[in-house]
């Protein structure tokens, strides 16, 4: 639910201050940003242990060392967070942070299906959880725009 409230609501405080008259802000920066503080949240908590087992687990077995791979995409999802304030890197950052987000879904497919749970909550459930994804990749997209 945090990455969605993130999504969200940050997107409305930047556009926001958008008709507020700070020009930047208008709906594809907005988006942007509202998408960089999700993935703040997502990233960071791959580092704070009570998340980390949890996501570790959501990792499908065939895949290696899952670790590194919780690892990996909490760095990467917070260097493309960061990337989308960069006006050289935002495309490239958004569309690496639509391939992550398309990457990450079997274990969240995973997650859900085995009832692995995430800092004590359950998961979300599968079609919940598809719809989210679509909304995260289209906005996604926009910020590629």
């Amino acid at each position: 639910m945090a990455p969605l409230i993130a999504l969200l609501g940050g997107t409305a405080v930047f556009r926001v201050l958008g008709f507020l008259g700070v020009d930047y802000f208008d709906w594809t920066h907005s988006v942007r940003g509202g998408l960089s503080l999700m993935f703040i949240v997502t990233g960071v908590v791959h580092f704070v242990p009570l998340y980390r087992r949890g996501m570790i687990a959501m990792i499908p077995p065939k895949l290696p060392a899952p670790g590194f791979l919780v690892t990996f995409t909490g760095v990467a999802e917070i260097a493309g967070a960061i990337g989308l304030w960069v006006p050289p890197t935002a495309r490239a950052a958004a569309i690496c942070l639509g391939l992550l987000l398309l990457a990450m879904f079997p274990a969240n497919m995973n997650a859900a299906r085995n009832g692995i749970e995430l800092a004590g909550k359950k998961p979300t459930p599968i079609p919940r959880r598809a719809a989210e994804q679509v909304l995260y990749l289209a906005a996604a997209v926009i910020a590629a725009l």
